[in-house]
């Protein structure tokens, strides 16, 4: 129930918000990147009561998001992806990271402007991973098959099973500075900034897996640089210069027979279904001409026997361009051109581990194996926007349709993925544009 109600709060808001007649306006994209300083304080504590070296602190932070500015408030959406620092161990290797998604509000100090100086408050949910695996991974499918109790996986929020398995209840305040240098002849401008703040996890449990407390993968103070794509005040209400952000819900008609070919053989469960995929599309336009990114992630689990849960994950990422080739009042078209990343990622989890420190002395439990490269499609859409203000601001709603080709071999092992990772695809888009 509280993923529905943090849906509707992210386009109940907004188009509540957006709906007023404001007289400053402004929409931004951009992406960061800095580091939380953290202490994983019971792993280490368990660590050093062996006689060895805690984990270092901190971990690294990735984002992409946007922002609206009316008047003086804001409003936004931001991802987040977080690596901690790797540390070695008897031949393993112990990692973490994190992913969070969150529902950005605020206000600005400053008059709109070059230079803006805003405060903000987060909130959002998230997914957290934390493994010791051995450094290298099996040489073949078949091996993994073979000996699947490699190290272990502790997952909270299950990211690879759905972008809806996010879980938690995350928050984050911080300031934002940024300053925007004009692009000749266009009406976007480049604008670098810089974030400083705090991250939160409320709540004492909530990232407690297997007996130890992981609060601090998720929370910390924090520093991030950037920079991004805005449309400032005195060229946003162009009909032909827009910026919008959308959530998307997709299914892809692929299916990975292979991989289930293998599974049956060595006494597993095949994967049902196809994957469908949540996510987040930000496209911009200037005088026909089209521009944005597409963030989505497809998930398929289910148990692989009566001990053991496996799943198949592949996150895409894509830089899109391409034309509006239709418009008529309130409906239009346009095709899309898209380069970009993919993954592939298997597991095969025990669900009967032991808590620590036994987990840590004797680790061989779960097994993966992961793959990825470069990914294009083509993709053409239908869109149809319902005004909301005297301002031209409109909902959004978009069907979306294309062909994802992989640009690499996407092999786990010696099994081939790449007919899965080729595939049609149809896609639902609910959105904001100003």
């Amino acid at each position: 129930m509280r993923k529905f109600v943090f849906l509707a709060m992210l386009m109940v808001v907004p188009i509540f918000l957006f709906g007023q007649s404001s007289q400053t306006n402004r929409t931004t994209m951009y992406m960061t990147y800095g580091r939380t300083g953290a202490n994983l304080r019971e792993f280490n504590n368990m660590l050093a009561s062996k006689g060895l070296s805690p984990m270092r602190n901190g971990y690294s932070n990735l984002s992409f998001g946007y922002l609206y500015r009316f008047n003086d408030f804001v409003v936004g959406l931001e991802l987040f992806q977080n690596h901690g620092p790797k540390s070695n161990f008897d031949g393993y290797e112990i990692d973490y990271n994190s992913t969070r998604f969150y529902l950005n509000v605020g206000f600005s100090f400053t008059e709109e402007g070059r230079f803006q100086l805003i405060h903000y408050m987060s909130i959002g949910s998230g997914f957290l991973n934390f493994q010791m695996l051995p450094n290298a991974e099996p040489e073949t499918f078949q091996a993994l098959m073979d000996n699947p109790a490699q190290g272990f996986i502790l997952r909270e929020g299950n990211l690879h099973k759905g972008t809806w398995h996010m879980t938690g209840f995350l928050t984050e305040i911080g300031f934002q500075m940024s300053y925007d240098l004009p692009i000749p002849g266009r009406e976007e401008a480049f604008e670098l900034l810089a974030r400083f703040g705090y991250s939160f996890s409320p709540f004492e449990d909530s990232w407690k897996m297997n007996g130890i407390r992981f609060n601090a993968a998720q929370s910390g103070p924090f520093l991030r640089i950037g920079a991004g794509i805005t449309l400032p005040d005195q060229n946003f209400f162009y009909r032909d210069a827009s910026l919008g952000a959308h959530l998307v819900y997709g299914q892809h008609f692929t299916r990975p027979d292979e991989l289930n070919t293998v599974l049956e053989e060595n006494g597993l469960r095949p994967f049902e279904g196809r994957p469908n995929n949540w996510g987040l599309k930000i496209l911009g336009e200037t005088k026909g001409f089209l521009y944005g990114m597409d963030f989505y992630n497809l998930g398929l689990s289910g148990d692989a026997n009566e001990s053991k849960t496996q799943t198949l994950n592949s996150l895409r990422i894509y830089a899109n361009a391409g034309l509006k080739f239709f418009e008529q009042k309130n409906l239009e078209m346009g095709g899309l051109a898209g380069l970009g990343y993919g993954n592939i990622r298997y597991t095969l989890t025990d669900n009967f581990k032991p808590d620590f420190p036994l987990l840590f002395e004797e680790p061989k439990h779960d097994g993966m194996m992961k793959n990825g490269g470069l990914m294009a499609k083509p993709e053409v859409y239908i869109a149809y926007g319902i005004p909301i203000s005297i301002n031209k601001s409109r909902v959004i709603l978009g069907l979306h349709g294309g062909y994802e080709l992989p640009l690499a071999r996407y092999r786990l092992g010696d099994l081939s993925m790449s007919k899965y990772m080729a595939n049609p695809y149809l896609q639902f888009s609910l959105g904001f544009r100003p």
